[in-house]
């Protein structure tokens, strides 16, 4: 196992961090998600009409409790098949899912401070303290953050139901050692799952807008792999997307496990570790000692038409993301020879 440097979950330390403001205001409380319950009910009427039973969905209503543990049964005594059972299921849970899930939280603060690209800081609002990485660069005029809502989770409940512009919040830190290090020739290699990608959006701003992408020898690729089960669950989406088609180096690889459920989307749907290793330049995985579960992605062609690939002696990697997820795409990283020196990571959750 690795030992994955966790930030997230400290809030007893994070309290103590300096103070930055004690009147902080909300600009800014969107949701980066959509409500696409209308294509899931669509989508699992079809599931239901392929066994001979789409009225079985007709008693399902936004804002309503429906009987999904009812519905399973039914479709075991129909004879449905494991997989259409497990898709059905793996819908009503995106059916089921409040919105919005994912927001994008702005906060001003009375005086600007210094950070580095990657930190974060503790937010206090309604009187509860949780510690989050800041979006933005340094050179931006307010802080921003990615929100996952946590059913239960400490203030991000809170935030979702509550945050309106002009609260008032308190801000401590900043915090945290995952930088983004000193301009070099080196590519870079970002790898994230969820609001991990957080303090990369902060770094990746940053990185572009002081001209570090720029080497010596030109411009430095840069990798982004971010892993989410649905497309809208992508924080920051249209804006890696626009830097994808505006910077040739950069080079956005979104992997979603369960998006094919929902659209026709063609691209990676493997997890982040694993697509990481479908961009590494032929030859550079030979004789690598792979972990079993990744060691068949060393041969499989990329999904999408990126032309570069990753050169592993030549990058530094940042990933970060929940722990477990962190932990096997550091291991990943490793096995393809990417030096220790030059590899930074934290985990949460």
């Amino acid at each position: 196992m690795v030992d994955v440097p966790g930030h997230m979950n400290h809030h007893e330390r994070a309290r103590r961090l300096p103070l930055v403001t004690e009147s902080g205001r909300v600009t800014r409380a969107d949701p980066m998600d959509r409500s696409r319950n209308r294509a899931v009910k669509e989508t699992i009427r079809e599931e239901l009409a392929a066994v001979g039973h789409p009225e079985w969905l007709e008693a399902v209503a936004d804002g309503a409790d429906f009987d999904w543990e009812g519905l399973t049964r039914r479709l075991r005594s129909a004879g449905a098949g494991r997989r259409r059972i497990a898709r059905i299921r793996t819908l009503a849970e995106r059916f089921e899912r409040p919105y919005p899930s994912l927001m994008r939280l702005g906060v001003t603060v009375d005086e600007p401070f210094e950070f580095a690209p990657g930190q974060y800081v503790t937010l206090r609002a309604h009187d509860t303290p949780r510690a989050y990485s800041l979006a933005n660069g340094p050179s931006a005029d307010e802080l921003e953050f990615a929100i996952r809502r946590v059913p239960g989770g400490r203030l991000t409940s809170q935030l979702f139901e509550y945050a309106r512009p002009g609260d008032e919040v308190v801000v401590r830190g900043p915090n945290g050692h995952m930088v983004l290090a000193d301009p070099s020739d080196r590519d870079l290699v970002f790898m994230a799952t969820g609001t991990g990608v957080a303090p990369f959006k902060s770094m990746i701003d940053h990185l572009y807008e002081q001209g570090w992408h720029e080497g010596s020898d030109g411009e430095r690729d840069v990798w982004l792999f971010l892993g989410c089960a649905w497309e809208d669950d992508l924080p920051y989406r249209e804006e890696f997307r626009a830097l994808d088609r505006e910077q040739p180096g950069f080079h956005f690889v979104p992997t979603l496990t369960r998006e094919p459920l929902l659209s026709d989307w063609d691209g990676e749907t493997d997890y982040v570790q694993q697509v990481f290793l479908k961009y590494v330049a032929e030859g550079a995985l030979d004789g690598a000692d792979l972990p079993e579960r990744l060691a068949p992605f060393r041969d499989e062609d990329p999904a999408t038409d990126v032309d570069a690939r990753v050169r592993p002696a030549g990058v530094e990697l940042y990933a970060c993301g929940v722990s477990v997820m962190v932990d096997a795409l550091v291991r990943a990283a490793r096995a393809a020879g990417i030096p220790e020196r030059h590899m930074q990571y934290e985990g949460f959750g």
